[in-house]
Order: C-alpha cells, then structure tokens, then sequence
C-alpha cells in the first residue's frame, strides 16, 4: 500500500478494470453468445416459475410462495453481473466505473444474501411440513410466511449496508484492478490498505452471520426431517417425504457447495483466473440450473406451466 504521501482517495477513482475470462480475440464472440444464451436461458426459466405459481391456484402455498420469491432473487443475482460482461465483450472494455462497481457490489450483495436465506426459510418450511404435518397450515400461515420474507430482506439490506459503509471508508488502495469478472466485494476489500485485523474482522462477522448461520438453520431442520422420516412406519411414506425435499436439497448442494468452493479455492490458489471460474459457477450457472431442477423434479410445476401454456395458445 502506498504511504500517506502517495495514497490516493478511492472516491476520486473513477472507474476500475474487471478481468476478462480471456484475452484472445477469436474467442470473445463465442464467449459473447454463451454468456447471452446462459443469461436468457435463466431469465426466462425463472420468469416461467413466477408466472406458473402465480397463475395457478393450487400453488398458492407457502412452498411455492417461497420458490417465486427464490427465482425473484436469481433474476437479480445474475442480472447484476452478467448483462456487464455481456457489454464489456461486445465493445472489448473492462473498464467499470467507481459508482457503477458500488451499485453492482451493492445489488450482488444484496440478491446473494436473500437467497441464502430464502433457502433457510424454505428449509424450515420444508420442515414444519413433515415434522407437523397436521399444523402445517396454522403454522405456516400468510403473515408468518410475509415475516419470513420481510426478515430475509432485512438481512439482505444491513449485509449490503455494512459491506457499502466500509467501501465508502476506503483512502487508500493497492490496485484499480479486480481479480474477477465483477465486483467482488471481498476483491474490493482486499483491495483496500485497510490493517489486516480490519480486513479479518469484516470477513469473520459476514462468513458468520450471513453464512454459519443459515447453514445452521438448514442443517438442523434437515436433522429433524431426517430423524422423522426415518421413523415413519411405511416405505412409501418415507419415499413420498424425501421427494418432497429433493429439489430443495438439491438447491442447498448446489449454492453452497459452489459458494463454499470459491471461499476454499481463494484460499488454496492464488490465481485470479480460477477464481473467476468459481465465481461464475456460483453466480451465473446456480441461478440458471434451480429453474430446471424444481420443474424437472417437481410434477406440480410441470402441471402448472402446461395450464400457463396452454392459455397462452
């Protein structure tokens, strides 16, 4: 980091450099149509769920209440970092600008964040309807079900507050360069000349609250589900419960197991481009793939966006 005398004010920055997935030029228009084709491929997937609960009656249930409210969040999530690289391709420019790379942080942060609870919330739920099947309804009725929602969002905002607060603090920094193909918030962090102790103490308080946590949340609901199901009496019971659970499960491995990936692979390698790969996994293919898992696995689903297409023809 610069000293006192050299350090420059990041809010004079006026814009940053994203890295690129690569630098030939032979290579940008086929990147430029698999990014667009994965972005409309996810947009419309999610679009379709919203558009079959909402139009269906019989899907006016707290699950699928849920479920839209995740594909809400997957739209944002990946239009937030994707339609940038999409353009950045086209007009071959890496360059962001300083309040465009806080507007983007900001909106990763916060789609990211209520995803992760909106998967702990449906993992509860999840659990109420196994657990206390015959109070499911009075449990799960339409005010807890909004407070649930209300809660994730409140999370989701003070996640994005605290990581924007200390952004706004930043005097000094390393690099205008980020190692990513977006603005990564702990990239930025990282980028900052804030004292190592600063830097850990942000990341421990965030990687516990907004991560320890919610994996708590579902690994203890998923014990109890798991400790149910096992002492159902009938093989079909059981089997008509884990597939209940089946799409939700697969979800959970999928933002996780990806997300988890990108916190130990940061941590073992030290290349920028693997990174990015990881990355995108976790911000890109996940909300493009849980469209596809929940109308693949699920037969309500199916039913509902074959009623939703056939009144459109």
């Amino acid at each position: 980091c610069p000293s006192n005398r050299e350090s420059q004010n990041l809010t004079l920055v006026s814009e940053f450099y994203l890295m690129g997935f690569s630098e030939d030029l032979e290579l940008q228009p086929f990147l430029f149509g698999l990014f667009l084709s994965m972005y409309l491929v996810s947009v419309l997937g999610n679009l379709l769920i919203i558009l079959a609960v909402s139009s269906d009656s019989h899907l006016h249930t707290p699950m699928y209440f849920f479920l839209s409210n995740l594909s809400l969040a997957d739209m944002g999530l990946i239009s937030t970092t994707v339609p940038n690289l999409i353009v950045s391709i086209q007009i071959h420019s890496r360059v962001i600008s300083y309040v465009g790379c806080l507007t983007q942080m900001s909106l990763f942060l916060s789609f990211g964040c209520m995803d992760a609870m909106l998967l702990t919330v449906m993992a509860y739920d999840r659990f109420v309807a196994i657990c206390h099947p015959l109070n499911y309804h009075v449990i799960m009725n339409p005010r807890l079900c909004v407070t649930l929602l209300l809660v994730s969002f409140f999370f989701s905002f003070v996640e994005t507050q605290l990581h924007l607060l200390v952004a706004l603090q930043m005097t000094n920094f390393k690099d205008a360069e980020i190692a990513n193909f977006f603005c990564d918030p702990f990239q930025i962090l990282n980028l900052s000349c804030y004292g190592t102790f600063t830097k850990s103490i942000v990341q421990y308080l965030v990687s516990i609250v907004y991560g320890m946590f919610p994996i708590s949340g579902i690994l203890f609901s998923y014990y109890k589900i798991m400790s149910s199901i096992l002492n159902m009496p009938s093989s079909g019971g059981r089997s008509k419960a884990f597939s209940t659970c089946g799409s939700h499960l697969s979800v959970v491995f999928l933002f996780w197991g990806t997300g988890i990936g990108v916190y130990i692979g940061s941590l073992l390698s030290d290349s920028s481009r693997n990174s990015a790969v990881s990355s995108f996994m976790y911000s890109v293919v996940t909300p493009m793939l849980n469209p596809f898992i929940y109308s693949l696995r699920n037969r309500d689903i199916k039913s509902a966006l074959r009623m939703f297409y056939d009144r459109i023809i």
